[in-house]
C-alpha cells in the first residue's frame, strides 16, 4: 500500500492482507493436525515411562531402606492409600514398610495405607506414593503384588515361597496394544531379580539388547 508524504513523496507502508492472514492460519490449522497425533502417541509413551520409572524408583528406595537399616523392608502395590487399601497386582500406588524379622507375613498394610510414618508403630510405614504422582491413566500388571528386600538388598522369601524374579508390566490400554503385541504403544517392564537387582526394560526388545527385556 502506498500513501503520500507532506513532502509528495511515495512512501511504502508495510502491512499483512486479510488473504495472507488466511492462508497462514490454514497452514497453522493443517500443521496442528499433522503433529496431534505424534503429540498424542509421546504424551501417552510418557506416561507409561513415568509410571514406570516411580515404581523402579520405589523398588530402589525400599531396597536402599534395607540395607542401611538391616532389616526386612517391604514394597507393595496398592488400590488406595486411605484406610480402605488393599495389596494389589494392578496397584498404581505403593507403600514401603518394615517387617518383623520373626514374621514377614506380619505388619500387613492393608486397611492402614493412611497410618502416619512411623518406624515402631505398626505396620511401620517409611514411604508411600500415589498413582496420581506417575502416569495417571498407565495400567500396571505385577507378577506379585510385594517384594520383601533383606540387609543385603535381596529379595527374601515370604512364607514358604523362595525369592524369584518379579516383574511389573507397564501399559494403557487405552492408548492402544503393546508393540510386543503388534500394537503402537511402547510399554515398559521392570524387574527385580532374586539378587536384588532392579533394571527397567523395553519388552519388544531383545534380550540382548541393552534396554531390551
Amino acid at each position: 500500500m502506498l500513501r503520500t508524504s507532506s513532502s509528495g513523496l511515495k512512501l511504502t507502508q508495510a502491512g499483512v492482507t486479510l488473504i495472507e492472514l488466511i492462508v497462514v492460519m490454514v497452514l497453522v490449522g493443517v500443521f496442528i493436525a499433522m503433529s496431534a497425533p505424534i503429540f498424542t502417541a509421546w504424551m501417552q509413551d510418557a506416561r507409561i515411562r513415568t509410571t514406570a520409572s516411580t515404581i523402579s524408583a520405589g523398588l530402589q528406595l525400599a531396597k536402599a531402606e534395607a540395607v542401611s537399616r538391616n532389616t526386612l523392608v517391604r514394597f507393595q502395590l496398592t488400590t488406595t492409600l486411605d484406610a480402605g487399601c488393599a495389596l494389589s497386582v494392578n496397584g498404581s500406588n505403593w507403600v514401603i514398610n518394615m517387617v518383623p524379622a520373626a514374621n514377614a507375613g506380619a505388619n500387613s498394610v492393608e486397611g492402614s495405607c493412611d497410618s502416619a510414618p512411623s518406624t515402631t508403630a505398626p505396620p511401620q510405614i517409611l514411604h508411600t506414593r500415589s498413582a496420581q504422582d506417575g502416569g495417571g491413566s498407565s495400567q500396571v500388571a505385577a507378577s506379585d503384588s510385594a517384594i520383601i528386600f533383606n540387609g543385603l538388598g535381596r529379595q527374601s522369601a515370604q512364607g514358604a515361597a523362595a525369592p524369584a524374579l518379579t516383574t511389573f508390566d507397564i501399559s494403557n490400554p487405552s492408548a492402544g496394544q503393546c508393540a510386543a503385541d503388534s500394537g503402537s504403544v511402547t510399554c515398559l517392564r521392570v524387574i527385580v531379580t532374586a539378587a536384588g537387582q532392579v533394571r527397567m526394560c523395553n519388552p519388544v526388545l531383545a534380550a540382548t539388547d541393552p534396554q531390551g527385556c
